[in-house]
């Protein structure tokens, strides 16, 4: 009885179970047929780089993203640049010990027995204490000082010290709770933007706007130390002692020189980098003056010639002078400096640059050629001797054809010579005898 009930429960179970299998059967094929369509497809895909491939491979700027407004570097830096006024007192006029020139002074209104001389520049603020670096030009020869800042605050100011070989002097006013301009710290790159600030012309503080241009500018005749930074931000007279800082507001450097045919800018500026005005600072400020390295001798950069593919670097040796470091250490006239602790010397330039930066002292393994042979020289570098200041310039002009030379910021009367002075000191007598009458 209970065998015959089992068998009728199979029954149903084996009639099903054909069409189970079957469903079975076609979903396998169905699952194959999409998997081998979809292997197909992948295969003639192009390939294609993961989400995260094509971050890390995706293309950096090296700027950030553009700015629309220069308002909050400017507010930032501007409030410490500040304006610079010097006056120069004479005590005589060179022409009033004539009586008869001083006669024609007096009655045509000429320069009085004390005359003052004003000259403008701009500065920077760098500490909270009232230190200031400016151009050393901008104050040469000034009897008082005074300082405009941004505020509207004017207050006396003294210099702590001057450095002409690098252009620049440090000077301080009796005030605390100023703001110090930031040093950037990233390296000037060609192309940054750069806003240089200052007072052009007296019409008050200005900003330009532009980028920097080159780096490392050497060579112009200028300072006896450069390394310019170049730029195309408008810089005209008075702007020198001002700052030149980038997008951000950090100084960049000291704006200190224009190149130009009219005495206006042209593009072509130059300001002394943050590099050398943080050096020169600190010893200005601690010491009063600059103490730099000194190999004494006299060199020149090795001739080269543009149209061979090999060209010869190095800085060739024209004079050591007796009883300097470099005589001491037995380097000779015509030996070829190549590089000095391990850093290629390409052109004079470089070599004074380098030499100037260390302190007395200091050694220098320097690898010579000499007679075609290499050897090894070490230098003791002692305190470079003191030289007579030189007026310094802020632009550099270049007349009709193609001359360079220099232009103050302000331009001094020329003064008349001998002959010119006797001359002009009978016509008149003749024209006192008349009476001042015609001819």
């Amino acid at each position: 009885m209970s065998s015959s009930r089992n068998t009728n429960n199979k029954a149903p179970l084996l009639k099903w179970l054909p069409w189970v299998l079957l469903l079975i059967v076609i979903a396998a094929f169905v699952w194959l047929f999409l998997s081998m369509k979809s292997s197909s497809k992948n295969t003639w895909e192009p390939p294609r780089t993961t989400p995260a491939e094509q971050q890390a491979s995706a293309p950096t700027s090296d700027t950030p993203a553009p700015i629309a407004s220069y308002h909050n570097a400017v507010a930032r830096a501007s409030q410490s640049v500040v304006n610079i006024y010097t006056t120069q007192t004479m005590t005589e006029h060179p022409y009033m010990d004539d009586p008869v020139l001083r006669r024609f002074f007096e009655y045509h209104g000429g320069p009085s027995q004390e005359q003052g001389n004003t000259n403008l520049g701009s500065g920077v603020i760098v500490s909270e204490d009232g230190y200031i670096v400016t151009n050393a030009h901008v104050i040469e020869k000034a009897d008082e000082i005074t300082v405009a800042f941004n505020d509207g605050r004017k207050s006396r100011a003294k210099i702590i010290g001057t450095d002409p070989d690098s252009d620049l002097a440090v000077i301080k006013v009796d005030m605390t709770g100023l703001t110090p301009l930031g040093f950037r710290e990233e390296p000037i790159r060609v192309g940054d933007v750069a806003l240089a600030i200052g007072n052009p012309f007296g019409v008050g503080q200005t900003v330009t706007q532009g980028i920097i241009s080159a780096t490392g500018r050497t060579g112009l005749g200028v300072n006896k130390f450069e390394d310019f930074v170049q730029t195309d931000a408008a810089i005209n007279p008075g702007n020198s002692g001002g700052a030149l800082v980038d997008a951000y507001g950090e100084l960049l450097g000291i704006n200190t020189v224009i190149f130009s045919r009219s005495g206006g800018s042209m593009g072509i500026g130059f300001a002394i980098p943050t590099s050398i005005v943080e050096q020169v600072m600190n010893a200005l400020i601690k010491d009063g003056r600059v103490s730099r390295g000194w190999l004494g001798i006299e060199i020149q950069s090795q001739l080269r010639d543009p149209t061979q593919l090999e060209t010869s670097t190095g800085v060739e040796v024209l004079n050591v002078i007796e009883g300097g470091p470099a005589a001491k250490s037995g380097l000779r006239v015509g030996d070829i400096i190549l590089t000095i602790d391990g850093v290629e010397m390409t052109d004079a330039n470089t070599l004074i640059q380098y030499v100037a930066r260390k302190s007395p002292n200091t050694k220098l393994n320097a690898q010579i050629l000499r007679q075609g042979k290499n050897a090894q020289v070490e230098i003791l570098l002692e305190e470079r001797p003191a030289q007579e200041t030189v007026e310094q310039p802020v632009v550099m002009m270049q007349d009709e054809d193609g001359q360079l030379g220099l232009q103050g910021e302000q331009q001094e009367v020329p003064m008349m010579s001998e002959a010119e002075r006797d001359r002009m000191r009978e016509e008149l007598l003749k024209l006192f005898e008349r009476d001042g009458a015609p001819l």
